[in-house]
């Protein structure tokens, strides 16, 4: 994505500065500084609003997945498919998402977020149409319309970090993020798509599930044609510039109490590939990070439709669905309350520096010095290794085929393990790349898609010839070979990265 793209705040400084070493710019030596420009010119209720209108956009990309597991089985009989073949339409609907981010988000740069959701939501509902329509005789037309499903639902999320990153200051992101997680990525599908998709295929047949998400995106898309207002800082600044007419709500009702300025003229803006992000090595291993948990849990979830129909043979579509509602409640609950500790753990350091500064040093100043590395992360060792042994019991329980009870217990914990994960690493990851948090998720959707569509591919292989037990202790092993040196590294070396960034920058 552009370098131009996202906030004005600076980079945050290395882990070794303290507040009482850092000299005072001279912008802040003066009592007579004109007050600062607002990061962005919403109030808290108008973030809230907005980041509550993009959630429900990002929704579509997770519950077009997962809308689609319980019925895996059913649509299998009905195209006279193996389990397997039909696990292929996973894969492949899982690649698309990787990769489709790159290409919307980079439209996203040069027209804004709020075009590209409503793009993105209307070819998502018309793919949903040809699937409902879909004749069981051909199953290459399945696998066609779920790639262009994919590309219309994947990159909602990525739009919805970007915009979180447009309107939030570091110490609100946690919070943020949390809430605009309440539908995308991996925070509440399992709790709500799961079961609606083994309701419908239940009762009205799996045909059903595509023309709800149909009605769904459509109305989403008019809700957000009606009120989103554009929030690309490229485009409004901190919002106090007017976009391009086709940017602009039918209703502007937020932001109303700031006069605007007119539109900038974004005829010279040049963007530069989202993928040199990746030559960062410090955020290649958070991303690394990211994509090897996200895996491990897209194993779990992929594999319960499966194991628990052969485990559990008394369970229907519908209850194999409702089953799902454990791992979500658990994701759900976290999202909500992990957001705040990440926030709160920002803001006590945050606080101590600038007491330290004794009013020498501007807010901004002391952002620019935490150690951001340690503030995010760190939870992340306690964490890590339950989230492990949590998914290795889960396999046990299965391959043992104990109580039902048992597993949906560890699904719960399997949750709110894999939210605070992944909820510690993406706000990292926005913190260290502030004016490029679009492309930063771009990038995250690109990596965890094709290492998730990889192990999928080969998920049901694993387990019928391991057993759901052996299959877990091998993932959970190098899942863990994979994640602990990355962390290791961003911890030891992530700062000396990120001062050189700083620099390259001076």
């Amino acid at each position: 994505m552009s370098s131009a793209q996202g906030s004005e705040e600076p980079d945050h400084g290395s882990q070794k500065e303290s507040a009482s070493n850092i000299q005072p710019s001279a912008a802040h030596s003066s009592k007579d500084t004109a007050p600062e420009e607002p990061y962005s010119i919403y109030t808290k209720a108008e973030k809230w609003f907005i980041v509550g209108l993009i959630s429900m956009g990002a929704t579509f990309s997770p519950l077009s997945s997962m809308i689609y597991l319980p019925a895996i089985p059913t649509i299998a009989d009905a195209f006279g498919k193996s389990i397997e073949l039909i696990n292929l339409t996973v894969t492949l609907f899982m690649i698309f998402q990787g990769i489709s981010p790159t290409f919307w988000g980079t439209l996203a740069d040069r027209h804004g977020r709020r075009l590209m959701f409503i793009a993105c939501l209307t070819l998502l509902a018309l793919s949903c149409v040809g699937l409902a329509l879909t004749p069981t005789s051909a199953y290459w037309l399945l696998m066609l319309l779920r790639c262009v499903q994919s590309a219309g639902s994947a990159s909602t999320v990525a739009l919805s970090a970007g915009v979180v990153v447009d309107i939030a200051e570091p110490e609100e992101r946690g919070i943020f993020f949390g809430l605009s997680a309440l539908g995308p990525l991996i925070r509440c599908r399992p709790a709500v798509g799961p079961v609606i998709g083994g309701a419908l295929t239940d009762g009205l047949g799996w045909r059903s599930m595509f023309w709800f998400i149909c009605i769904c995106s459509a109305t989403c898309a008019l809700i957000i044609a009606l009120f989103l207002p554009e929030t690309l800082r490229v485009i409004v600044d901190n919002g106090r510039y007017l976009p391009p007419k086709i940017s602009r709500p039918v209703f502007p009702i937020l932001g109303r109490r700031v006069p605007k300025l007119p539109s900038r003229d974004l005829r010279a803006l040049t963007f530069s590939n989202p993928l040199r992000i990746l030559l960062n090595v410090d955020i290649l291993a958070l991303l690394v990070a990211f994509a090897t948990v996200f895996a491990m849990f897209y194993a779990v979830t992929t594999s319960i439709s499966s194991l628990f129909s052969d485990t559990y043979p008394f369970l229907t579509d519908t209850t194999i669905g409702l089953s799902y509602m454990t791992i979500g409640g658990g994701m759900m609950i976290m999202t909500v309350t992990f957001g705040k500790i990440l926030d709160v753990d920002y803001q006590r350091l945050q606080r101590k520096m600038l007491g330290d500064a004794a009013g020498t040093l501007s807010k901004a100043e002391v952002d620019a010095n935490i150690p951001i590395e340690q503030v995010r992360l760190r939870l992340v060792r306690f964490v890590f290794p339950f989230y492990v042994a949590l998914c290795i019991g889960f396999g046990w329980c299965l391959d043992r085929k104990v109580s039902i009870a048992g597993p949906l217990v560890l699904l719960f914990f399997i949750g709110t393990c894999a939210t605070a994960i992944m909820n510690m690493v993406q706000t990292l990851l926005v913190d260290l790349m502030p004016k490029n948090g679009a492309a930063v998720s771009a990038c995250n959707n690109l990596l965890r898609c094709v290492i998730s569509a990889a192990l999928v591919s080969v998920i049901q292989l694993l387990l019928d010839s391991l057993g759901p037990g052996w299959t877990f202790v091998l993932l959970g092993g190098v899942c863990s070979v994979l994640f602990v040196p990355c962390i290791w590294f961003v911890l030891r070396v992530g700062p000396r990265w990120r001062e050189r960034r700083r620099n390259a920058k001076a």
